[in-house]
């Protein structure tokens, strides 16, 4: 009896494994089949879109599923050897670029079809512009080292300013960036008699040439802070020659009043010519504010919320006035005293103090 009874175990065992090895749904396709798709990406607008896309297999049954709730599948012909499936997608309601796939099956056999679809993003960008770069900070809790580079000086570097630059931490670990709560945060600090803070820089070995680029800041509290969003030429050789773009600025010691200058040989602040202009934004202290740049071979125009704060046309007076025709990067940084920052001193009772980036968003035109 006992015999028997093992011997039918044994027999049920290789019978379970026998159908899974050849059962596909209900159904006898061969364990490794050879499948053909007529399209291996799918990029979804915003607003969403479908797709429709030829599936053969050497098989005579095929399936499909979506690894994501967002992506909806519909399929034709699963019980021969070819056959589609519709890929559909909804609008994206999120801020952020959602990714997925579509799986087709066959036998023991698999092929992707990768479904990504662009974040849903509310701008002033110009009609005819499309957003080309973006970084919403709603993933991880370091930037992503493939769009951001830190940069490492000590103080002293530039503009007589107090604070060391370094690579996410201080020496005793404490954060000078990290993306938390959606936002990336840049913060100035002192440990050990040293002020420390953070500079980050967006695609710094490509960058831009033209576009209308945008973020949404909530600046620091404190005198001595000198917070910056602004752009640095790719190819730099030499400063002002190659420019230099602010499309804000502000100090501490003048709170809520934003700034945006250029930078030439032929306007630079240090000869008293710079191209500039400033204006009050309530409770730029408090709260995010959009800050951005329209950029293009005949103007640039900054705003703040939308109203414009600077204004220059390329007249054609050559590179000493308009050295803005090549790609320039982004870039962030709290600053600590300095020329600006600290002409009228530092209160570093207000350390630590921190500088709050919602997104960044660069567009470019179709």
């Amino acid at each position: 009896m006992l015999n028997t009874m093992m011997l039918s175990f044994v027999v049920a065992l290789m019978g379970c494994a026998e159908s899974d090895k050849y059962s596909y749904y209900d159904g006898g396709a061969a364990p490794d089949a050879a499948i053909t798709i007529s399209q291996e990406t799918f990029a979804v607008p915003e607003d969403g879109g479908t797709v429709t896309v030829n599936v053969t297999t050497t098989a005579k049954e095929w399936g499909a599923y979506a690894t994501d709730n967002f992506i909806k599948v519909d399929y034709e012909n699963t019980n021969s050897s070819s056959g589609t499936v519709t890929i559909t997608v909804e609008d994206n309601p999120t801020s952020y670029e959602r990714t997925g796939a579509v799986v087709i099956m066959s036998g023991n056999s698999r092929k992707s079809i990768a479904v990504s679809q662009e974040a849903s993003i509310d701008s002033n960008a110009p009609e005819g512009y499309k957003l080309v770069w973006h970084d919403e900070f709603n993933s991880g809790s370091e930037l992503n080292a493939s769009d951001w580079t830190h940069e490492v000086q000590n103080s002293g570097w530039v503009n007589h300013e107090l604070q060391n630059y370094v690579n996410h931490t201080t020496p005793q670990g404490a954060k000078v960036t990290e993306v938390r709560n959606g936002k990336l945060r840049i913060t100035a600090l002192k440990e050990n008699g040293k002020v420390y803070s953070g500079r980050v820089y967006a695609k710094v070995r490509e960058g831009w040439t033209y576009g209308y680029i945008e973020a949404s800041i909530k600046l620091p509290k404190g005198k001595g802070t000198w917070p910056a969003f602004w752009m640095m030429p790719v190819n730099f050789r030499s400063w002002p020659a190659d420019g230099e773009i602010d499309i804000m600025e502000e100090v501490g010691y003048h709170p809520n009043y934003v700034s945006s200058s250029l930078h030439a040989t032929a306007h630079v602040h240090t000869q008293g010519t710079q191209v500039t202009h400033e204006m009050l934004c309530e409770g730029a202290e408090d709260d995010f504010h959009t800050y951005a740049i329209l950029w293009t071979a005949d103007n640039i125009t900054t705003y703040v919320d939308g109203q414009v704060q600077l204004s220059y046309d390329n007249t054609g007076k050559g590179r000493d006035d308009w050295p803005y025709d090549d790609p320039f990067y982004v870039i962030f940084n709290l600053a600590w005293g300095g020329d600006w920052g600290g002409s009228q001193g530092v209160d570093e009772s207000a350390l630590p103090t921190t500088m709050e980036v919602d997104y960044v968003r660069v567009f470019q035109k179709n």
